[in-house]
């Protein structure tokens, strides 16, 4: 079994910064893939960045250029720093990982999720 521990939202007005983490523990040979999603009330879930184990990058077009996501793979943690805060980027945050958990098994995990709310 994996855990993920999320840490990092809150409330921030629009214009500012906020520094997401989710930090994997338990059963894990490696980490592949580590992203993050948001829903929004009323909406689905949508990928916002992901980034694999070797550093390549994707991020949703709302977001690109405002945030960076990274991640620290001795740490097997992934980072989301997220700058020039809109209200439309107000949802729950939340973690996932693509686990190498045995010999060509992968497992997907998600985090309990944080909720971030970006002010007018």
């Amino acid at each position: 079994q994996v855990q993920l521990v999320e840490s990092g939202g809150g409330l921030v007005q629009a214009g500012g910064s906020l520094r997401l983490s989710c930090a994997a523990s338990g059963n894990i040979v490696s980490i592949d893939r580590m992203g993050w999603y948001r829903q929004a009330p009323g909406k689905q879930r949508e990928l916002v960045a992901s980034i694999t184990r070797g550093g390549s990058t994707n991020y949703a077009d709302s977001v690109k250029g405002r945030f960076t996501i990274s991640r620290d793979n001795a740490k097997n943690t992934v980072y989301l720093q997220m700058n020039s805060l809109e209200p439309e980027d107000t949802a729950v945050y939340y973690c996932n990982v693509l686990v190498l958990v045995g010999v060509g098994r992968f497992a997907e995990y998600w985090g309990q999720g944080t909720q971030v709310t970006v002010s007018s």
